[in-house]
């Protein structure tokens, strides 16, 4: 078997484009990546919402071992941070969607194609998993089982996964592979802040120890000017493995299978301290939010998706009473006043 490959981080694939950005998050996302923000409800750890509790923790456990951020829950609270709240502190349950559903079986199928031998990772292989995912999916997710009113839905469904991994294999030959880690749970714990935490979708590693971080996304490629959420994601694993590891990945590649693009970034240690110091200023406004009780929605394009609408006051709603001790058990502050109602 050889040993991963590691391109030229400055050029993108046929198709792709080579990333750039400073780290911060848009406030507007482009439509593009609509799917990807829905799936990645899910994303974080397994179950119908992403609880920021790591998977070492026992079922059940009502508090989390320390107050923790990942990716998707800093790009909630940026995007609107009532939705921030509901998930994280409330812990809401939200409806299963068809695009999360896909995202978690395609996702499932990659990691394990790599247990086939090089040489047997063919594109057959891969949609002849996907069956056996699927039965496995329902059996760990029960909710799903009732995603699809008929089958006429259902088939449609499933040549769209059959899709996403005909793409995957115009981008990569999984057969000249051989990732060191899949499905790789990170964290680590700033000084006089939150735990870091993630999971990384694969990590490839070359003899001379050069390492590639790579996500795989089922949504589209954002737009030209839209990339920063996703590359904050992978800065994100960037900086953790760097802090917890001592080295710094050489390249962070993105994989978009709505479009068959790959957005590629090579990170350095000015933009890790960078990346650290906005991290450091998302959690404390996430803590000035838990301390006045102010989870105020910021409404915009992505509300249609958003679970929550119902209970949204740009919306009409009236959001549920933050159950007693869990702003302090979810960010580790107790709120400084009474909580405060959240108003469009």
């Amino acid at each position: 078997m050889t040993a991963p490959e590691l391109p030229d981080p400055t050029v993108g694939s046929t198709s792709g484009t080579a990333s750039v950005g400073d780290g911060a998050i848009d406030a507007a996302v482009s439509l593009d990546v609509v799917e990807d923000l829905v799936g990645d409800v899910g994303a974080d750890l397994p179950g119908a919402v992403a609880p920021e509790v790591p998977p070492d923790v026992p079922t059940g456990t009502a508090r989390r071992s320390a107050p923790g951020l990942s990716p998707s829950r800093a790009n909630d609270f940026l995007r609107c941070p009532l939705l921030f709240r509901l998930r994280v502190i409330d812990r809401l349950p939200e409806p299963p969607s068809a695009a999360a559903a896909r995202g978690t079986l395609v996702h499932a199928v990659l990691e394990h194609l790599f247990d086939l031998p090089a040489g047997d990772r063919t594109r057959d292989a891969a949609v002849g998993m996907l069956p056996g995912a699927w039965l496995t999916l329902r059996t760990e997710q029960p909710a799903y089982t009732d995603l699809f009113d008929d089958e006429q839905q259902w088939d449609v469904w499933f040549a769209s996964a059959r899709d996403l991994l005909d793409t995957y294999f115009t981008l990569e030959d999984p057969n000249r592979l051989q990732p060191q880690e899949r499905e790789v749970f990170v964290r680590t714990q700033l000084e006089d802040g939150p735990q870091l935490r993630g999971i990384i979708d694969r990590l490839d590693v070359a003899p001379d120890g050069a390492m590639r971080v790579v996500d795989y996304k089922t949504g589209r490629s954002p737009r030209a000017g839209y990339e920063s959420a996703a590359l904050f994601q992978m800065r994100f694993y960037a900086y953790v493995l760097w802090r917890e590891r001592g080295v710094l990945p050489t390249l962070l590649q993105l994989e978009y299978l709505g479009d068959g693009q790959i957005v590629r970034h090579a990170p350095n240690e000015p933009e890790m301290t960078t990346f650290e110091t906005r991290v450091r200023s998302i959690w404390a406004g996430i803590e000035d939010s838990a301390r006045s009780g102010d989870w105020r929605p910021r409404p915009s394009k992505l509300c249609d998706w958003c679970s929550f609408k119902a209970v949204c006051p740009a919306f009409g709603g009236v959001p549920p009473t933050v159950p007693e001790g869990a702003v302090e058990a979810a960010i580790g502050v107790a709120p400084t006043v009474g909580v405060a109602p959240a108003t469009a």
